[in-house]
Order: C-alpha cells, then structure tokens, then sequence
C-alpha cells in the first residue's frame, strides 16, 4: 500500500478536473470536495473560503506526481487568477494543496516549467496551500459529467506535456 498516494488539486469546476483526471494512467481514483476554507462540514451552497477540489489516489508506480501536475497545468489556465471558463471566485482559484516538502519542491520546479515555456500568455498564479481537511461535495457532484455527459465544463487537454 505504500505505492499508493493523494494528490488534492483545485483548478477551477471540480466536475471537469476529475472526468479528466479520472481516467489517467495510474489514478485509481477521484473523488471531487471542497478544501482550503474557512468552515466545517462545507456544502456547495456554503463553502467560504474553499476551492472546488479534487482528490486523485493514484499509484506512484504507475504515475507521479509530478506527470499529474504536468497534466493538471494542460487541462486548465493556471494564469487566470479566481477564474476558469464563465466560473469565477475563489472557489475556481488555481491551487495545489501541498501535504510536504517533497511535493512543494516538485510543484515549484513544474510552475518554473510551466512559466518558462511560454505557452500560456501569462505567468501562473496557482497558490501553493498547505493541505487541509478535504471534504467530500455531495453525491450529486460525483462523478458528475460521466451521469450527465453533455454537462457544462471549461476543462480540456490544450497541449502535450511540459516535461
């Protein structure tokens, strides 16, 4: 079990991070919530403070963390600050919720990646959190655009890998 890790992403609405994320190679599986607020027991009508997150368990035999944060920074604009698509606030902010120093580390070497590469027209505002409790968003957004495939999201894979 030790090859078995959670990652905690937040990159705008969580049903279109987690229908891409859910099929990669190496993620076992995806669970979207809210973190980084400022209440308990947050709800989708009340989450101060909260990104819109995603949970990946992944196996770091199969994948890394870096290769997710590589694919996390194709899938959305990490340079527009509050906002993805026709979301905005800082419930779509741009965030990687960080559980130690290793991923910290890993997470600034890719945002430098990312900045230098010049794809994006701008330079990425992703915050870098430290982790905290992760709560889970109600059934109903589960897996949300596998129930209703025609569903609205912002999130596509605009690029191949900066690695």
């Amino acid at each position: 079990m030790e090859n078995i890790k959670m990652a905690y992403f937040a990159g705008g609405c969580f049903w279109g991070m987690e229908d891409l994320f859910r099929t990669r190679t190496g993620v076992i599986d995806t669970e979207v919530g809210y973190i980084g607020g400022q209440n308990e027991n947050p709800t989708y009508e009340n989450h101060p403070g909260h990104a819109e997150g995603l949970k990946i368990i992944y196996d770091n035999t199969k994948t890394s963390y870096k290769e997710l944060l590589d694919y996390f920074f194709r899938v959305h604009d990490p340079t527009t600050l509050d906002r993805q698509g026709n979301d905005r606030g800082s419930s779509y902010r741009s965030a990687l919720f960080i559980q130690d120093e290793e991923e910290k580390k890993t997470a600034e070497e890719v945002i430098k990646i990312v900045d230098e590469s010049g794809r994006w027209q701008g330079k990425a505002v992703t915050t870098l959190e430290p982790f905290s409790i992760f709560w889970p968003a109600e059934d109903y957004h589960q897996d949300y655009l596998v129930k209703k495939p025609n569903g609205y999201t912002c999130h596509f894979e605009r690029f191949g890998t900066f690695l």
